[in-house]
């Protein structure tokens, strides 16, 4: 099946045409040749036209078949959901299916390899995350380079943490939180999930710069946060709106603040750390696309293109924010700089927060 009439591409060179190239150099030179040397020479350059009409790609435009986009993460959570929205968006505007794979595993490693060892021509493409970024600062050694392994594609969508309190907390603002741990050293505990990940780092991220004297408790899941802290095992929580957007709703949370550097559009008059009074505090949890090193330049710009347009479609933007997402595409290059910059800022916060390499 050849490229939809319409959609999106990238035109391989014809191989019609560089036959009747390479038939038309042997005659031409064929005529001119005086030597056995000069039968030898014509012969190399005629290999190379008919190598180049035969290789790879050489006959197709691209896509032409299904596009694989393999993510680190099991079924059902906000990657997910976002990444399946995008694919069939993708899948019409490509001409060709974007078939998500679940591949979860202990620091995205079994989604990494499977990326990196595939082919880099355009059919095999990563969902690269800050979570990526984390797997970097938080193991000793990976089997993979997400900065040197990866040719990055475009961001996806980027989404906050928020600090939420019970209902009936005398905390009303995040600066009150601060100012009752720094009156009772020792005596507040932060509920999070499990040590390492994005809303247990953004924890000890707050902890960090406030200096406070607070007690960081991991959870297995979002559920049983909730649970500790309407019971007052702890004091307050860190996670993303959709773990806790059904309590707020019911009306047994509140949210305190948000962690971006600007109000979220999705949370618009819920203030965000900085603004009270946590000065540089930023987490931004996010999600991009990422292909094999070496994949053509000229697929990566026509799969920039084409998320750009279905990234700004208005049905997929509400669908993104029913679970908390903001869609945002970028260039590759900025992508490449978010992915780098959070490696650097999350080592940090490892080291000092003191929590072992694994």
């Amino acid at each position: 099946m050849g490229r939809v009439p319409g959609k999106e591409g990238v035109k391989q060179a014809p191989f019609k045409a560089l036959l009747e190239l390479g038939l038309t150099l042997w005659s031409r030179l064929e005529e001119k040749k005086r030597e056995g040397s000069m039968k030898n020479t014509l012969l190399v350059l005629l290999a190379a036209v008919f190598a180049a009409a035969f290789a790879p790609g050489a006959q197709a435009d691209w896509p032409e078949k299904p596009i694989r986009l393999v993510l680190p993460f099991g079924p059902g959570g906000v990657a997910d959901v976002t990444s399946r929205i995008m694919a069939a968006k993708l899948s019409d505007k490509l001409g060709q299916q974007v078939v998500v794979e679940n591949m979860p595993g202990p620091g995205g490693i079994a989604a990494a390899r499977a990326v990196v060892n595939a082919p880099p021509d355009g059919y095999t493409m990563a969902l690269v995350t800050n979570g990526t970024a984390i797997s970097v600062a938080a193991f000793r050694k990976l089997p993979f380079d997400p900065v040197k392994d990866f040719e990055m594609v475009s961001m996806v969508g980027t989404f906050d943490l928020v600090f939420a309190v019970k209902a009936e907390s005398e905390f009303k603002t995040l600066g009150d939180f601060i100012k009752a741990a720094q009156a009772n050293p020792g005596k507040l505990n932060i509920g999070t999930i499990s040590v390492g990940g994005t809303q247990n780092l953004g924890g000890e991220l707050f902890k960090i710069l406030t200096g406070l004297n607070v007690q960081i408790v991991p959870y297995k899941n979002s559920p049983d946060i909730v649970v500790a802290l309407l019971r007052n095992d702890v004091q307050m929580m860190v996670d993303f709106p959709p773990a806790v957007q059904g309590q707020v709703n019911d009306g047994k949370l509140r949210l305190l603040a948000s962690s971006s550097p600007k109000r979220s559009a999705l949370l618009p008059n819920v203030p965000t750390a900085d603004e009270a009074g946590v000065k540089g505090y930023e987490v931004i949890s996010w999600n991009g696309v990422g292909a094999p090193k070496g994949t053509p330049k000229e697929i990566i710009t026509a799969l920039n293109k084409a998320m750009h347009e279905v990234l700004a479609v208005p049905d997929l933007k509400t669908q993104f924010e029913k679970v908390g997402v903001e869609a945002h595409a970028s260039t590759p290059e900025e992508l490449l700089e978010r992915l780098k910059g959070d490696i650097i800022k999350w080592d940090d916060v490892i080291v000092k927060a003191g929590i072992d390499k694994k």
